[in-house]
């Protein structure tokens, strides 16, 4: 059953953000990860949405696979080089 990352994000800090997105690279795919949308919000067209967020849909083949990715040594030392340079909310979701 495939399983989704959606992540909503609003950086304030481009170069130490930079930071993040570099030591995460390719880690996705090393888990059988693939970017699906990575772009900033075009136009909010309804709710409160910051116009400046960003959005990041990765699919993986399965729950677990999602779960090692996000719960990985790598990633969450990536993301700790992310403090105070935005906000990150990330959703898991499992399609039947």
């Amino acid at each position: 059953m495939a399983a989704y990352i959606v992540a909503t994000v609003v950086i304030t800090d481009a170069e130490k953000f930079g930071e993040y997105v570099k030591a995460i690279a390719g880690l996705s795919e090393k888990h059988g990860g693939e970017y699906l949308v990575r772009g900033k919000v075009s136009e909010v067209l309804e709710g409160d949405v910051n116009p400046d967020e960003r959005v990041v849909v990765s699919r993986f083949e399965t729950e677990e696979a999602a779960l090692a990715y996000a719960k990985s040594p790598e990633y969450k030392a990536g993301a700790a080089l992310r403090q105070g340079a935005g906000t990150v909310q990330t959703r898991l979701i499992v399609a039947p």
